[in-house]
């Protein structure tokens, strides 16, 4: 049995300290990672295998292994507010997102939720995902470039556009949108046209009043099956016999709205 990947030159590592704060760094050959524990030489962890624990030059020990989608989401650069990994899951399963769906998605953000689609639909799939304001477009872009660097390259079933969904989409079908914009029930007509008969549609909104229109929307507009609901996450701390909940939890951060395009 192969005992695993050595950690390479160009590769991510994530690094996490005694208080389990977690540092994502770009490994290269000559440089240092900083932190109040001191330095770190990436040459150190270059060549070892993932949950090697190396010593900075403070004495504080690294726990280094490779970092997954949830940690880059949590650690990369952003312009729009992300979608976060609880919603991203529930997304994923709600929305039925599956190897060789074909799915539309707007507004792009800052990738988070588009770099979860795109691995979901895998390499028979598509994704193509419309961002209107220019500057999200650039921070998604890096985002998306940035994580599929060290496996390969950008799949080339993945497609990101500057642009309006409402006027972009003519002429193509989908398996599967997702929204994830201010009114998304704009969309429901229009746009949700290039949806294939018992399509899934789902939506990503923040308040009530913006649930209530885009239900009411899609209501008079064939479609059926419709779910509202929102995800809570409580982390529990488990020592020895000392076992509560986290005195934090990552509460309301949006609603989902799901529905299927349905016959007359």
């Amino acid at each position: 049995m192969s005992p695993g990947k050595p950690f390479g030159a160009g590769e991510r590592a994530l690094l996490i300290d005694s208080k389990e704060r977690r540092y994502l760094v770009t490994l290269q050959a000559g440089k240092q990672f900083h932190s109040h524990m001191g330095t770190l030489e990436h040459d150190a962890l270059i060549g070892e295998l993932e949950g090697v624990r190396l010593q900075a030059s403070k004495g504080g020990r690294l726990l280094a292994v490779r970092p997954t989608l949830r940690d880059f989401v949590l650690k990369m650069k952003r312009g729009a507010q992300v979608v976060y990994p609880k919603d991203i899951g529930l997304i994923l399963v709600y929305a039925d997102i599956y190897p060789g769906a074909s799915v539309l998605e707007a507004g792009t953000g800052s990738a988070s939720l588009t770099l979860a689609l795109a691995r979901a639909v895998g390499a028979s799939g598509r994704v193509v995902s419309y961002e209107l304001r220019q500057d999200h477009y650039d921070q998604a872009a890096a985002n998306v470039n940035a994580w599929f660097e060290a496996l390969g390259g950008v799949p080339p079933n993945l497609y990101l556009r500057v642009g309006d969904v409402f006027e972009g989409v003519a002429g193509e079908t989908f398996d599967r949108m997702v929204l994830d914009m201010p009114e998304p029930w704009r969309a429901v007509g229009p746009t949700t046209a290039v949806l294939v008969a018992g399509g899934i549609i789902c939506c990503y909104l923040p308040t009530i009043p913006q649930v209530q229109q885009t239900v009411d929307a899609l209501r008079s507009s064939g479609f059926g099956m419709i779910e509202t609901l929102e995800g809570l996450v409580r982390t529990w701390k488990i020592e020895g016999q000392s076992v509560r909940p986290d005195h934090r939890m990552v509460a309301h951060t949006g609603f989902l709205i799901t529905a299927r395009k349905l016959g007359d």
